[in-house]
C-alpha cells in the first residue's frame, strides 16, 4: 500500500487517506445486473431478500451506491426493471436522506413488514466511477510508473 505522506497535493492526500465504504449485508442482482445496477437485495438473518419500490428515490439509490462503492446514483428503479427477485421482500417504504452509510440506516416499515409483490422490486443504476479508485490508481502510477522498470 502506498504511503499518502509522500505525497504533497493536499486534495490527492485527503482522497488517498479515505477507505472504501465495507459493503455490508447488500447486493445488486437480476436481469442484466452488474456490479453497480439490478435490483437491490439485502441480507436479514442470513436471508435475502428485496426492497418494494414504495417511497423508493434517488435519495435511496445514492446510499446504495455509496455503500457499494459505485459511483455517483443515477436512477432509482422501479416496477422489477431488472426482474422480478423470489422470496423474502426485507424492506418497505424506504426513506433515506441520502447521507446514511447503509440502506438499513434509514427509515423503513421493519423488517418483512410490506404490502408487495416482487412486481414491485427496487432497483438502481449506478455510474460505477468511484472516485477513490481513479485516483488511487492515478497516484499509484505517479508514484511507481518510474519503478517499473527495475
Amino acid at each position: 500500500m502506498l504511503n499518502p505522506i509522500l505525497f504533497s497535493w493536499p486534495s490527492l492526500l485527503w482522497v488517498a487517506t479515505q477507505t472504501p465504504q465495507t459493503p455490508g449485508p447488500i447486493r445488486l442482482a437480476g436481469s442484466g445486473s452488474t456490479r453497480c445496477s439490478g435490483r437491490v437485495e439485502v441480507q436479514h438473518n442470513g436471508v435475502w431478500g428485496t426492497v418494494c419500490h414504495d417511497s423508493w428515490d434517488l435519495n435511496d439509490a445514492k446510499v446504495v451506491c455509496r455503500q457499494l462503492s459505485c459511483g455517483t446514483a443515477l436512477k432509482a428503479t422501479e416496477s422489477a426493471q431488472f426482474g422480478q427477485g423470489s422470496g423474502k421482500i426485507w424492506l418497505d417504504d424506504v426513506a433515506c436522506s441520502g447521507t446514511e452509510s447503509s440502506l438499513t440506516k434509514c427509515d423503513h416499515g421493519g423488517y418483512g413488514t410490506h404490502n408487495c409483490n416482487h412486481g414491485e422490486d427496487a432497483g438502481v443504476i449506478c455510474s460505477g466511477k468511484e472516485t477513490f479508485y481513479i485516483i488511487w490508481s492515478f497516484m499509484k502510477i505517479l508514484c511507481c510508473s518510474s519503478h517499473s522498470a527495475e
